[in-house]
């Protein structure tokens, strides 16, 4: 008899003290909370960035102009070689950039050599390995 008596009241202490600890729980923000590292000013990202891609021995043959501006990084520039575009966005994000307006420019003869290169591609997939190869 005792048990049935004791179940209904472990039922209410225990609904009492989740509806005392329930609302005072903090809700997450809608905002993301840093994670113990300052945010870099755009002067330090813009240096950083400029730091990255004189680094590399190719890119900065192509003399990328870098701005930043609220954290934003804008690349500007021309070049010859289309992987040089996704590289320098990838270094401005690596280098703290909370975005990238990439406005580098890449030349139509880069464009055509990729193509062409792609065309080749996919006719060497499509030789079968008994095959002869044509000469090139």
């Amino acid at each position: 008899m005792a048990i049935r008596n004791a179940i209904p009241l472990l039922l209410v202490l225990a609904l009492g003290a989740w509806s005392q600890t329930g609302p005072s729980r903090p809700k997450p923000s809608a905002t993301p909370r840093p994670t113990g590292q300052a945010r870099l000013s755009d002067a330090e990202i813009e240096a950083a960035i400029r730091a990255k891609l004189a680094k590399s021995a190719k890119i900065s043959q192509d003399k990328f102009q870098v701005h930043v501006q609220g954290g934003v990084a804008t690349l500007e520039g021309k070049t010859d070689v289309v992987q040089h575009k996704g590289t320098a966005t990838r270094m401005a994000k690596s280098a703290g950039a909370l975005a990238v307006n990439n406005k580098i420019q890449v030349s139509d003869a880069a464009k055509e050599k990729s193509a062409n290169n792609l065309e080749e591609g996919r006719r060497r997939a499509q030789i079968k390995r008994g095959d002869p190869r044509s000469a090139q």
